[in-house]
């Protein structure tokens, strides 16, 4: 019985620490001297702790399209700065301001986001050590 509920204890720790290490820093994962813009059209969206994440279609330079993944904040923190899943349309066009990932993938930590009515939303996870 005993070895029942430590077995249960150390697989419970063990899911509580790999929930915890999904989660980061801005530093841990974006570089603050790489600000990018990107144009696109929305191609799909993961409302889902801890992170928010969309996906955005871009033509590059030569026409080709390139999806790019766009990291927000929790669902919670972004509805309650009026960023809610509802404003997310698939197939409209959005401008992400951001910072690209440290490994050079497309992925960016999207600060900003400009919807097709010119509407704002800020996308920054609080208190994650990008800049403001």
């Amino acid at each position: 019985m005993t070895n029942r509920v430590a077995i249960g204890l150390v697989f419970l720790v063990a899911c509580a620490s790999s929930r915890a290490l999904a989660h980061h820093s801005f530093a841990a994962e974006f570089d603050a001297s790489k600000a990018i813009r990107v144009t696109g059209t929305l191609a799909k969206v993961e409302w889902t702790n801890p992170h928010t994440y969309f996906y955005v279609d871009v033509k590059d330079d030569n026409g080709t399209v390139v999806r790019w993944a766009c990291e927000s904040g929790a669902p919670g923190a972004l509805s309650r700065r009026g960023f809610k899943r509802s404003l997310l349309k698939l197939g409209d066009t959005l401008i992400v301001d951001g910072y690209r990932a440290k490994n050079g993938a497309n992925l960016m930590d999207a600060r900003r986001v400009t919807l097709p009515d010119g509407q704002i939303l800020s996308g920054a996870s609080a208190g994650d050590g990008g800049p403001q």
